[in-house]
């Protein structure tokens, strides 16, 4: 196996660690029921989530298209960062309140997660 020589600028150093990763959610909801849905968070999830992982970057439910399609984002430094965050998250009882009533309510049909990285020609802030 040949070894590279390369060694990345200080100032390549540095935009790498300016990429931040987003935690790309998109949920399908039970057919009518959105606004249902939406209260049980607001009222069960929103206050425990926000604690642990911060306002969330996008909190948005589809006008036209695939709808009962609710997608938020979040922000993370790094992977290590959303490791410590969502753990601390999973043990806080009131988000374990949230998570009984979701799947007591059977509301929620799908989920699918992705991690993202912004594009260096279009940077976000934390």
């Amino acid at each position: 196996m040949r070894q590279s020589n390369y060694r990345p600028s200080r100032n390549e150093a540095l935009k790498r660690e300016a990429i931040l990763l987003v935690d790309h959610r998109t949920y399908r909801i039970k057919p009518g029921h959105m606004n249902t849905h939406l209260a049980i968070y607001e009222e069960f999830g929103l206050k425990a989530q926000w604690k642990h992982l911060g306002a969330p970057h996008a909190y948005m439910f589809a006008e036209s298209g695939a709808m009962n399609s609710l997608v938020h984002q979040w922000v993370y430094e790094d992977a290590a960062d959303r490791a410590k965050r969502r753990a601390a998250m999973m043990v806080d009882p009131d988000w374990q309140v949230y998570l009984k009533k979701l799947v007591e309510s059977e509301l929620l049909m799908d989920q699918q997660t992705s991690l993202m990285v912004p594009a260096k020609f279009a940077p976000m802030k934390k």
